[in-house]
């Protein structure tokens, strides 16, 4: 099976299967592309050693794959000339090449999986960055400000506002990634009903098409009501009929770069020191909900986390500001 062909298999697959987006098919497209590259140009050998004729063998079987092939791309990764990577992303285009090994082997082009005994560089532990309810408070009055996004295209800046202000209300109120908010449809905010009385929440499809339902809180269900009834119909006559939750003043759905503009738009605003990401968002709501008292399992169910570790990385920053807190106000904290 030559590479190219494998590697398309493999994709096909991975769509299907996993129900991946676009935006990581082409992720995982563009690490096995550098991969197959590095293999058509680099000297490579087999797992015993010898000498191989050049990177065309692969390139013509996937099966004449080695352990070699994986270690020598990972030592490219972080040594090339161009410019090494970190870590990081060394650890996710190598896993990206050992998925599809993985895959291979399963399907019997590979005799043995060479990617399970190689092992990505060690990351440096990176904290998440959150920024404090006092700043967050800031970044979301500064979002009713409206944006530039509205006026170059004829639409009222109070309207734009309104539209800004629910969007980053539900970003901090559920935690949701970028890509799942510009993703959400109208019907994905709702109302639930039992004998405690209703709750509004909303339906959020996370990666794999998992779904998960988050609260809504009083602040994000007003401003995303505001929104609803004032500015989305005006946006919607704009252009073709949509179900999508936040559009564009062209009436179209808002896309991810069109929303982190909108999150850049009222950091300026808001002034404030520390650099804003859409992830920002996501930082501070896991944060602020575990410094609130929140058990680390309920905040890795909001956060649509696999695995309770990915979620346990929040409870060192809280620990991390404890310490600090500590540190600075008890007289004897210090010599």
């Amino acid at each position: 099976m030559p590479l190219d062909r494998a590697t398309e298999t493999y994709l096909r697959h991975i769509a299907i299967e996993r129900g991946l987006s676009q935006h990581t098919l082409s992720a995982y497209r563009r690490d096995l592309g550098t991969f197959a590259s590095w293999i058509a140009a680099a000297p490579v050998v087999d797992s015993d050693g010898a000498d191989r004729a050049g990177g065309s063998a692969v390139l013509e079987d996937v099966g004449r794959i080695c352990r070699a092939d994986l270690a020598g791309f990972v030592t490219y990764l972080a040594t090339r000339p161009s410019g090494p990577l970190a870590p990081r992303s060394v650890a996710r285009m190598l896993s990206s090449v050992r998925s599809f090994t993985a895959f291979a082997a399963g399907e019997g082009w590979l005799q043995l999986d060479p990617g399970a005994s190689v092992r990505p560089p060690k990351a440096p532990m990176r904290l998440p960055k959150a920024i404090s309810v006092h700043d967050m408070e800031r970044l979301l009055a500064a979002a009713s400000t409206g944006s530039a996004d509205g006026s170059a295209d004829g639409v009222a800046d109070d309207l734009v506002g309104l539209r800004d202000k629910a969007l980053l209300e539900l970003l901090y109120a559920t935690g949701a990634r970028i890509s799942e908010a510009v993703g959400l449809s109208v019907d994905d905010v709702t109302t639930l009903s039992d004998s405690g009385g209703e709750l509004s929440v909303v339906k959020v499809t996370g990666k794999g098409n998992k779904q998960r339902v988050v609260p809504l809180g009083s602040y994000a269900r007003a401003a995303i009501d505001a929104y609803l009834v004032r500015a989305r119909p005006v946006f919607a006559a704009r252009g073709a009929s949509t179900p999508a939750l936040f559009l564009g003043a062209r009436g179209a759905r808002l896309s991810r770069q069109s929303a982190w503009l909108v999150i850049q738009a009222a950091a300026s605003r808001a002034e404030l020191a520390e650099h804003v990401s859409p992830h920002t968002f996501r930082h501070s709501f896991a944060t602020h909900l575990l410094e609130g008292g929140a058990d680390v399992r309920v905040v890795q169910e909001l956060l649509g986390h696999a695995s309770v570790a990915t979620t346990q990385i929040y409870t060192m920053v809280t620990a991390d500001m404890l310490r600090d807190v500590y540190q600075t106000a008890h007289p004897r904290a210090r010599r």
